[in-house]
């Protein structure tokens, strides 16, 4: 049986598959945009309903700019690489949520993205907002989201279609959803999260060098995010996310690519 299982997840792997863009890399997808979007928009619509949004316009108005600025300049990438289709169905929106307890910020698969208030200081002006915001956007593109999904429909139900998933527990597949979108923190899925997250501050820090924001700034922000946490973070094989020292040098490797998309 486990080899006929294990069978059945290769021909899957090999049949239903995406293209990242930027790295090229192939991925697991037996999800469909179509599906997903709009659970997504339902979800974003419930979180930024129960907020609070903030009050303050002046730091909502920047999210909203730096934002309009990174979708913009992804929707140029993507009609450069004959890939404009990839965005059907996106609906962008961005806000800020009052909440000066968590140092976050996501998207939703389609372009619905979140600010929290604790992470400004963090972030200091608005280039340190565009390094967080390409990021997170590089999530929605490279269909991160979708992506996890997938895997966690085969990993925990053995069920290869949102539809059917759907179909014999929609609370299950909420909550799917929920932690694609936020990065699994099962130790099975640790390597395959940091994957995506060294992905998205690749393809984040082109999207932000051609939204007219400085790359070199990025390794900078990430020194100040480790001097701000206290130097703690788990081991690196526990945690979903790179070392800060891993992410610095990375990023610090893909500057000069970044820097020939980079329009001051």
């Amino acid at each position: 049986m486990k080899k006929i299982a294990l069978l059945m997840i290769i021909s899957l792997m090999l049949s239903d598959c995406a293209t990242v863009a930027v790295t090229g890399r192939k991925q697991l997808s037996l999800v469909s945009n179509e599906e997903l979007i709009p659970m997504s928009a339902q979800q974003y619509q419930g979180i930024v309903q129960k907020g609070p949004l903030s009050k303050n316009a002046e730091q909502a108005a920047m999210i909203r700019r730096v934002g309009e600025r990174v979708q913009h300049a992804v929707e140029q990438f993507m009609a450069n690489s004959g890939r404009s289709a990839d965005l059907a169905g996106f609906s962008w929106e961005f806000n800020l949520i009052d909440d000066p307890n968590t140092v976050n910020a996501w998207c939703m698969p389609g372009g619905k993205v979140a600010f929290y208030t604790a992470i400004l200081p963090i972030c200091k002006d608005e280039n340190g907002v565009a390094i967080v915001m390409g990021h997170e956007v590089a999530h929605a593109i490279a269909n991160h989201g979708r992506e996890r999904m997938s895997q966690q429909m085969l990993e925990q139900f053995g069920i290869n279609t949102l539809s059917t998933l759907m179909g014999q527990n929609p609370t299950a597949a909420n909550q799917l959803l929920l932690q694609a979108v936020g990065a699994g923190a099962q130790v099975g899925m640790l390597k395959f999260s940091r994957e995506h997250e060294s992905e998205a501050d690749h393809m984040g820090l082109i999207f932000m060098a051609m939204a007219g924001y400085d790359p070199n700034q990025a390794p900078i922000f990430w020194q100040r995010m480790s001097t701000m946490s206290g130097g703690q973070q788990p081991p690196e094989w526990l945690s979903t996310h790179p070392s800060h020292e891993t992410r610095i040098k990375d990023l610090q490797g893909w500057i000069p690519e970044a820097m020939q998309y980079y329009k001051k």
